[in-house]
């Protein structure tokens, strides 16, 4: 059993910390080289007193300085640094193997895209470097070998269920068509004449899983499933018409694969996101992840909804910008972070985000995406609209 190198990418939020978790358990096959997280310096420096990495990284200079000033308190010899040029040098490190990509948002993109650059195997929790940079981002996975696996208990699920040799052709798989699960979050039955009042703290409160407040909230428009039929769609090589949205609010069901013959495979097990760590972690082995078993008996009875795109818009403009591709996905995600943001900080209500995201879709042409610089320009580009957009319905 040979030792695997670790660089954690957002190692304090839920992602990073379920992964701690197991790799805690495995002790002798793990080893965590280095540790990157925004600012929660709390928790940081208890991971790094406790798997006692070769580097740390935070946001800026001046958490770097109480972080290392602390871990020399306690003899800790982790080296600190900060920013997004050391996010990078960390992902690329020679001495490691593998880097769980866990950061939110597009501020995960550039160290992601790094890792895949060097070659390392990939554990992919950031969707949105998918969604943002699909064709660029997949380029540079076949030119330089990276391994990619996907975490998201959705592509997990389809990586597990589709054929182990599957290369991105359906037709030669036999495979219909992929179907992602929804739990459908907080206000699936929520009449619509209330969602306009929504508040943060509701719309935080997801009713299955435990996660950060911008997920959450992307999970309660159900953006989250629509950058996950983006993600898909790069992933596993899919149209769009050929990814199809279930709402199953148990989450037993993670994601499934439908057979041309009719077979349907499904990949089922507990909403926990220590299933799908543990499973990239040790692939093509199966590690314990301290994950308890699944009793059918507890969980009785499955149910299934198709999702309203009236309740959902942004579901349906994740949808339209798959289909006019591009830049245009990087528009939408980027749109959806000032907006959710926004929300959070009361500036705009919940139904007024899909309103900002289509507002700076429809003025954001879809032009080619040939490299990281045109990414980032149309993310700068789609940000500036939005904000403009929220001063907008701010002020109305």
């Amino acid at each position: 059993m040979t030792l695997q190198n670790l660089t954690i990418l957002g190692s304090t939020g839920s992602i990073g910390v379920s992964t701690l978790d197991v790799i805690r358990r495995h002790p002798t096959r793990y080893r965590v080289i280095a540790l990157c997280a925004h600012s929660q310096v709390d928790r940081l420096f208890d991971q790094c007193i406790e798997f006692q990495p070769l580097y740390a990284v935070v946001r800026d200079a001046e958490l770097a300085a109480q972080l290392a000033a602390r871990l020399a308190s306690v003899a800790c010899v982790t080296q600190v640094e900060h920013g997004p040029e050391a996010l990078v040098r960390m992902a690329a490190l020679p001495e490691v193997d593998s880097v769980m990509a866990a950061i939110v948002g597009a501020a995960g993109l550039q160290p992601t895209l790094a890792a895949t650059v060097a070659g390392k195997k990939l554990l992919l929790a950031n969707k949105e470097v998918l969604v943002m940079a699909g064709p660029v981002f997949m380029r540079a996975v076949r030119e330089s070998g990276a391994v990619l696996l996907p975490i998201d208990s959705e592509h997990n699920a389809i990586f597990q269920s589709l054929p182990s040799d599957y290369s991105g052709d359906m037709l030669r798989s036999g495979v219909e068509r992929l179907l992602l699960t929804a739990s459908g979050g907080p206000f699936r039955h929520t009449p619509l004449a209330e969602l306009e009042s929504v508040t943060p703290e509701q719309a935080c409160a997801h009713p299955k899983w435990s996660m950060g407040r911008k997920i959450s909230v992307d999970s309660a428009t159900m953006m989250n499933k629509g950058l996950e039929v983006i993600e898909a769609h790069w992933l596993f090589n899919v149209a769009a018409d050929k990814i199809q949205v279930v709402i199953h609010p148990q989450s037993v069901i993670h994601s499934l694969v439908q057979y041309v013959d009719g077979s349907v495979i499904a990949e089922l097990g507990n909403p926990d996101m220590r299933t799908p760590i543990a499973h990239a972690l040790a692939y093509p082995e199966r590690i314990t992840a301290g994950v308890a078993p699944l009793d059918l008996f507890a969980v009785a009875s499955l149910d299934f909804e198709r999702p309203d795109f009236d309740r959902f818009p942004c579901l349906a403009l994740a949808y339209r910008a798959l289909h006019e591709g591009g830049s245009m996905p990087a528009s939408l995600n980027a749109a959806n972070e000032v907006a959710v943001q926004a929300f959070l900080d009361e500036k705009i209500s919940f139904t007024a985000i899909p309103r900002v995201i289509e507002l700076v879709m429809n003025q954001s042409p879809a032009t080619p995406l040939e490299s990281l610089d045109n990414v980032l320009a149309a993310d700068r580009a789609a940000r500036r609209m939005a904000e403009l957009a929220v001063e907008a319905l701010a002020s109305a």
